[in-house]
């Protein structure tokens, strides 16, 4: 006596054997579903179980289930999936319950939440479900960045302004961007070549360094050409300010001026007696906390990565002739910034994790 169990039988009438043909030849059929046509059509042949998954290429509990089901429930059997296994253990009301958890202040003593942290506070999370679910959100715990929100009331008008004068600067005008870049360090510090033990050469310089006095570097960046003319300052006040603006002046005696600035106190003070005196200039500010509209600032990127960030100065004297020799070499071949962005929109924070 044999203790392998019989093979479900099935027997088809016309109708169910024409349907299950069709299934199986179709090909905009899925292919799950042509192959469960296919091990009832055999298994009304009666071929055995381990015999169809052999022919269909699939496993005998496989063939075995679907002529089971058939039996059962005939063709609404195929089109069931079946249990796929234990029900979820973390669901979205977890997931509301870790974000939930991060719009709350870190555990005493720590600055900021972490995966470990999350599993502990919430107690029945496991850490590696935590990671998971904050990458898919691309939640990133240890990365930090650093900004400026912009609380002006009249963000729009003030950005539409400025975009306005890069997009379509006034006829027989000439548009200037002027800031400063305050306190630049002479900083003299041991330059050379070093090499790593695997051949590779690197330049750098120490770590050490002595401080030999600062700057404060008033630049104006012409929107029109990309030159830049600028002035060397030991202060940031009001009076460095205007005689800086003199010679902008100075330079477009026969121009009117549009100026884009930022919002600092020295550049609008409440009665402006000097700009009373220039009617042909006009200053246009950027919104509070947005700097980033003026032209310059880009400008001073440029200077600081192409001329600073790598030199060495003994005194304050060298470090002006070196910015002047950058700023006469960069005027030799200097394009203007092509602005594209006519819109610029106030962004605001999400307080929470949980508003996402």
């Amino acid at each position: 006596m044999s203790g392998i169990p019989e093979a479900t039988v099935i027997i088809l009438t016309a109708a169910e054997r024409t349907e299950l043909e069709g299934l199986a030849r179709s090909t905009k059929t899925q292919h799950r579903l042509r192959q469960r046509a296919r091990i009832i059509l055999l298994a009304a042949g009666g071929m055995a179980s381990r015999a169809i998954g052999r022919e269909v290429r699939c496993t005998t509990g496989t063939a075995s289930k679907w002529r089971v089901r058939y039996a059962q429930r005939r063709r609404a059997g195929l089109d069931e999936t079946g249990d796929r296994g234990a029900e979820p253990k973390y669901t979205s009301q977890t997931d509301n319950r870790i974000l939930a958890l991060l719009d709350q202040p870190p555990p005493k003593g720590y600055g900021r939440w972490s995966g470990p942290l999350l599993a502990a506070g919430l107690g029945d999370v496991d850490v590696q479900y935590i990671w998971r679910f904050l990458r898919a959100q691309k939640i990133d715990l240890a990365g930090r960045k650093s900004w400026c929100e912009s609380n002006d009331p009249q963000f729009a008008a003030k950005a539409a302004d400025v975009v306005g004068l890069y997009m379509a600067p006034p006829e027989n005008a000439v548009v200037i961007c002027v800031d400063e870049k305050p306190s630049i360090q002479a900083l003299e510090r041991t330059q050379g070549y070093l090499k790593l033990p695997n051949g590779r050469a690197l330049t750098g310089q120490s770590h050490d360094y002595k401080r030999n006095g600062t700057s404060t570097l008033f630049a104006a960046f012409e929107v029109a050409t990309g030159k830049v003319i600028t002035s060397h300052k030991t202060r940031r006040r009001r009076v460095e300010f205007l005689d800086f603006m003199n010679d902008i002046v100075a330079a477009h005696p026969d121009s009117a001026i549009h100026v884009v600035l930022d919002n600092l106190n020295t550049h609008k003070p409440k009665n402006d007696r000097w700009l009373k005196r220039h009617p042909k200039v006009r200053f246009h500010f950027t919104p509070t906390r947005a700097s980033w509209l003026n032209q310059v600032e880009i400008w001073f990127s440029i200077l600081q990565g192409q001329a600073l960030n790598d030199a060495s100065f003994k005194s304050v004297k060298q470090l002006r002739q070196h910015i002047d020799d950058f700023v006469e070499a960069y005027n030799v071949d200097a394009k203007p910034f092509v602005w594209t962005k006519s819109e610029v929109h106030q962004k605001r924070l999400k307080p929470r994790f949980a508003d996402q």
